[in-house]
């Protein structure tokens, strides 16, 4: 293990509060966020159990960079909207595209300082 990565290896958690690992180095039950989402899958309300570090010079700065692990045994499944809330958000989005002076759907979210379509907005300025 090279001098960068053993100055991360830290899994009782001693020197950073929280398990640490390097990059690519961590137990396989722990993942990011990312990584539970493309799994179909949440935190469920764990907090984070581990972390992995790593240096970065990204945009010319160096530094040590953090990503958060939980652990995939106390993940629970992603909540899924029903059909009456979709139902809901729909009628909600359809609302706010809707001009109040002629009534039509603009394709568009109106603009709020305006209260009305663009073209509405205009012949009113005119």
């Amino acid at each position: 293990m090279s001098r960068i990565r053993a100055a991360f290896w830290d899994p009782a958690g001693d020197r950073y509060g929280i398990p640490s690992y390097p990059w690519r180095m961590a137990p396989p039950h722990l993942l990011t966020l990312r990584q539970l989402t493309a799994k179909g899958l949440r935190p469920g309300g764990q907090g984070v159990q581990a972390q992995v570090l790593w240096r970065s010079r990204r945009h010319g700065t160096s530094g040590v960079r953090a990503a958060y692990l939980y652990d995939v045994r106390f993940a629970l499944p992603k909540r899924t909207a029903s059909l009456r809330q979709r139902a809901a958000l729909a009628k909600a989005n359809a609302a706010r595209r809707t001009c109040p002076e002629c009534g039509l759907d603009a394709g568009y979210v109106l603009p709020r300082h305006l209260g009305t379509c663009l073209n509405c907005a205009e012949e009113r300025a005119a």
